[in-house]
């Protein structure tokens, strides 16, 4: 799905008739690729707790702000926080848009999983049609026009995640008052 930002890709138009009929498999490994993740296999548990710690920062920040709504996880689930999902459930359809560019300007790439087209790798079940006609579900569209999906990378640093995070608030403020 992240088609767009390879440097040897054919035109769009190569695209446009098979991005929604084919599955986005991101299975590629070969030996090279095996022998790189067999080094770093002694650093997993390492980085899913420096993945955590960054999640769960991000959370606390945004936890402060009601219009702004996590995932409620049960305490006994285990997971790794390399992204974040929230939803601003008051944003109109119009804010959406400029919500999304504000926080790109100052540096947060936010992707949303209401767009009708895939946009990386967050789409919806309408996209899909690599699994045949989907029955409309108009509240799971609704729930997924205020949905938002943030990526953590490793390379950014707890106090980032912090900075982040005050600037998704900021923008909600802004645009919510």
């Amino acid at each position: 799905m992240l088609y767009e930002r390879h440097g040897t890709l054919p035109a769009a138009a190569a695209f446009a008739d098979i991005k929604l009929d084919t599955p986005n498999y991101s299975g590629r490994m070969d030996n090279l690729r095996a022998a790189i993740l067999l080094a770093q296999l002694p650093l997993l548990d390492g980085n899913c707790t420096r993945w955590n710690a960054r999640y769960q920062t991000l959370e606390k920040c945004l936890r402060h702000n009601p219009q702004i709504q996590l995932a409620q996880r049960p305490p006994q689930e285990d997971f790794v926080g390399s992204s974040l999902q929230f939803r601003v459930e008051d944003l109109e359809p119009q804010q959406v848009a400029t919500f999304i560019i504000n926080c790109a300007a100052r540096g947060v790439e936010l992707k949303w999983f209401g767009a009708s087209e895939p946009q990386g790798f967050t789409s919806r079940y309408d996209s899909w049609r690599y699994l045949g006609e989907a029955s409309p579900l108009p509240q799971t569209l609704a729930i997924l026009a205020t949905t938002f999906d943030l990526r953590i990378p490793l390379t950014f640093s707890v106090e980032d995640m912090e900075l982040i995070g005050g600037i998704i608030a900021d923008e909600v403020g802004a645009i919510l008052g």
